[in-house]
């Protein structure tokens, strides 16, 4: 129990206001022709496969799953029954640092096989960047005020799910697809 409780609401709402505010700002920094860029290699793709480490992975999860509801075909790498990619199809890949062992990995495959590789990451100077054929970067500041309300990269995986989610509106734009559309290919769970 804490000493005092208006303490830590007041805590909240700064940290859910500085989260809401940096994330706003980061994203309104990225050009349109790069998001229409995106757009369109995802759209032409034969397939997109998504990879993401620890929580980026967990947004590159729910990227995939609406990539599929928008009628797209996706995968995410590392599940059993995900396939080989090949050239043509294109990788998504979300790295907070951009340096990562398995993301770089992946990278080198993606780029032997010929695929094209959209890089979201917070460094655009790091390995997984200069792979990229389209990168999009989220940059934040490492500061005190960062550490406190939103530690451990919780802006960049904040700003990733704004970011694909925001890249569905747009590919369901570009599609024609709506949300009933989605929703038939929404998988039922039993």
């Amino acid at each position: 129990m804490t000493e005092n409780p208006g303490a830590e609401k007041s805590i909240f709402h700064r940290s859910e206001r500085y989260i809401g505010d940096r994330v706003s700002t980061t994203l309104a920094e990225i050009d349109p022709p790069t998001i229409a860029r995106a757009v369109q290699i995802l759209t032409k793709a034969p397939a997109t496969f998504v990879y993401g480490a620890g929580r980026s992975g967990i947004i590159g999860r729910a990227f995939a799953m609406r990539l599929v509801q928008v009628g797209l075909t996706a995968y995410v790498i590392g599940e059993s029954v995900t396939p080989i990619v090949r050239r043509g199809d294109a990788v998504f890949i979300l790295s907070g640092r951009g340096e990562s062992y398995s993301s770089i990995q992946a990278a080198n495959i993606v780029r032997r096989e010929g695929a094209e590789l959209i890089v979201v990451t917070g460094r655009s100077t790091s390995k997984l960047a200069h792979a990229s054929t389209l990168l999009i970067p989220l940059h934040f500041p490492d500061d005190s005020v960062n550490r406190r309300f939103a530690p451990l990269g919780t802006l960049f995986e904040s700003a990733g799910l704004r970011l694909t989610d925001a890249l569905i509106a747009e590919i369901m734009r570009v599609r024609g697809e709506t949300e009933e559309t989605m929703r038939s290919r929404h998988a039922i769970m039993v």
